[in-house]
């Protein structure tokens, strides 16, 4: 059975941080509510209190799930790689909760405050969440879970360690720029940058890893 930690604490308390809020804003909410933004950061669907209810008990439910999916993967990896990097795995859990808990909290503000644009904010948020990653990616241990996880790399320690050297640097900055862009460009190119980034974020550790592979299979 797992021990509860600190972690577990500081999870817990930020999960509880949107319930808390909604409860503090509820009489304030009005009738029709923001349900969806378009590009520009703006609302562009509304809809009743329940509904927008209902979707942050989505988003506080996927949180849940998430953390304790990241906190018991080693009763379920089937070689039990993941136990040699439990504490990485719990700050990605964490840093995750965190992210949904902002998420939920910039869309229950903007549902109360007229004229604040929730998703103007929620991709700068998220390109932070992608600094965070590559803060941390370098200490995934090889997984079936989490991480840059090809034929490559799963196969091969080094090329495992390799690529996420550099996807680490990669996200980390590219995160870094995603949250500056959005936040400095007018919305569309904005939202424009923040999909070729996310485009190269993703493909350039898989390309690296069949490189590596390439490279460094026998003749």
């Amino acid at each position: 059975m797992k021990k509860f930690n600190s972690l577990d604490v500081a999870a817990l308390l930020v999960w509880l941080l949107p319930p808390v809020y909604l409860l503090y804003i509820w009489p304030s909410l009005p009738a029709s509510v923001p349900v969806h933004y378009g590009i520009n950061g703006a609302p562009d669907r509304y809809g009743s209190k329940n509904e927008f209810l209902t979707s942050q008990f989505l988003l506080m439910g996927v949180s849940l799930g998430i953390y304790l999916l990241l906190k018991f993967l080693p009763a379920i990896d089937p070689k039990k790689y993941v136990k040699y990097g439990e504490p990485t795995f719990q700050k990605l859990a964490l840093g995750l909760v965190i992210f949904l808990s902002a998420l939920s909290i910039l869309i229950a503000y903007s549902a109360i405050i007229h004229g604040f644009k929730a998703g103007k904010m929620i991709l700068p948020v998220v390109g932070l969440l992608f600094a965070f990653i590559g803060n941390i990616m370098y200490n995934i241990k090889p997984n079936y879970f989490a991480g840059v996880r090809t034929p490559w790399t799963l196969e091969d320690p080094e090329n495992w360690k390799s690529t996420h050297r550099l996807a680490g640097k990669l996200w980390f900055i590219g995160g870094l720029v995603i949250t500056v862009a959005v936040l400095l460009l007018p919305n569309k190119a904005g939202f424009v940058t923040f999909m070729s980034l996310m485009v190269v974020l993703v493909l350039v550790p898989v390309v690296y890893s069949f490189v590596y592979f390439k490279k460094h299979q026998p003749k």
